[in-house]
């Protein structure tokens, strides 16, 4: 960052030298104003209305007009003022900072030391935090004398103007002069939807929607050039509940409805997720429950279990039985259908002749 002013805190005798910036800037996209037929830039030039010559800004100087007589302040009348010359950032008092309404707070500087020491920097902003006060001061900035509001923000001392009392217009609406009615039940339920929406403020949570569609649509005007189509580039638009009328009691009743609709899908998604991290602990811990279900029959009575065993080797025999007699009828189709393939082999390949020598040894081996 560029510092834009160089001056000093002072209170009584203490002196806390400083450099001044800028705390804050603009994101919004810088557009140009251009000539619709041919794209050619619109320029505005200084042009004096008696001669008509165009004025270069050195060639310029300011003047009052009262509505009958024009007074000209020239830059040396304008530095000649002693306030002008302050390089001072003037403490006259230390107020609580809760009496400082947020209304007359204008553009805001971060101050950081100007000197080899910053003890008498520290010393300030401690005293400040310390205190729980914001020092109000006055100082000279580009021509104009300022109010401003000196107060910490992390680590560094932060500078923002103020406006003055008569720059802050009263709020004065006759509408706001009528008695109005409201029963414990809207109060009740507007505090339920105040509730639902409850939350710790994060800046970054929130965006500039028309800035990012701004630039969005500079981008595909880039790529696609004049052939853009709005639709593809930004989706149809979801169209609004309109036409219908509401009552209050209705509109807040809905709104704690879609509230509470909101935070359940949100904890829905949060318990999704959670598995997804431990699967293969569930994936064990469902196994161990499976394995108990089926160990839990074992433990029945004495009774119950040697009726259960008779009746299960009843069972075992029988189906024993019922296998071996599968077994032997399966080997007699086995053999048959061997002896039927074997004769059938011996019609149709009569030249093996070894076959009878294998047995030969085989009896030998036997013997």
């Amino acid at each position: 960052m560029r510092a834009i002013w160089k001056g000093a805190i002072t209170f009584g005798l203490v002196n806390v030298p400083i450099k001044l910036y800028s705390a804050t800037e603009s994101h919004d996209v810088q557009l140009h104003q251009v000539h619709d037929a041919d794209g050619g830039r619109i320029r505005y030039q200084r042009r004096c209305e008696i001669c008509g010559k165009v004025v270069e800004y050195e060639n310029i100087d300011k003047a009052y007009d009262d509505g009958q007589q024009t007074v000209v302040l020239t830059s040396e009348d304008i530095e000649s003022l002693p306030v002008e010359r302050s390089r001072e950032i003037d403490v006259q008092e230390f107020v609580p900072s809760e009496q400082v309404d947020p209304i007359m707070f204008g553009k805001t500087y971060y101050l950081s030391p100007d000197s080899k020491s910053t003890k008498s920097y520290v010393l300030l902003r401690r005293t400040l935090e310390e205190t729980d006060r914001t020092a109000i001061v006055t100082f000279t900035l580009r021509d104009k004398t300022r109010l401003g509001a000196l107060r910490v923000r992390g680590d560094v001392l932060v500078l923002q103007s103020l406006l003055w009392e008569d720059e802050v217009r009263e709020a004065s609406f006759p509408a706001l002069d009528e008695k109005v009615s409201i029963s414990s039940k809207e109060l009740e339920m507007s505090s339920a939807l105040v509730s639902s929406f409850e939350s710790d403020f994060d800046p970054e949570r929130f965006t500039d929607d028309y800035q990012v569609q701004l630039r969005q649509l500079i981008e595909a005007k880039l790529e696609q050039g004049e052939a853009l189509d709005t639709e593809t580039t930004f989706g149809e638009g979801e169209e609004e509940e309109g036409g219908q009328v509401l009552d209050l009691m209705e509109a807040l009743r809905r709104s704690v409805e879609q509230s509470r609709k909101k935070g359940d899908k949100a904890e829905a998604a949060d318990e999704d997720e959670a598995p997804a991290k431990t699967g293969t602990d569930d994936a064990s811990a469902q196994a161990d429950e499976d394995a108990e279900e089926q160990k839990k029959p074992a433990r029945k009575s004495a009774g119950s279990s040697t009726r259960s065993k008779k009746s299960t080797g009843s069972a075992s025999k029988a189906s024993s039985s019922k296998t071996s007699e599968t077994k032997t009828s399966g080997s007699k189709a086995a053999e048959s259908k061997a002896s039927e393939s074997k004769s059938s082999g011996a019609k149709t390949a009569p030249a093996r002749k070894k076959a009878p020598a294998k047995k030969k040894t085989a009896t030998k081996k036997s013997a």
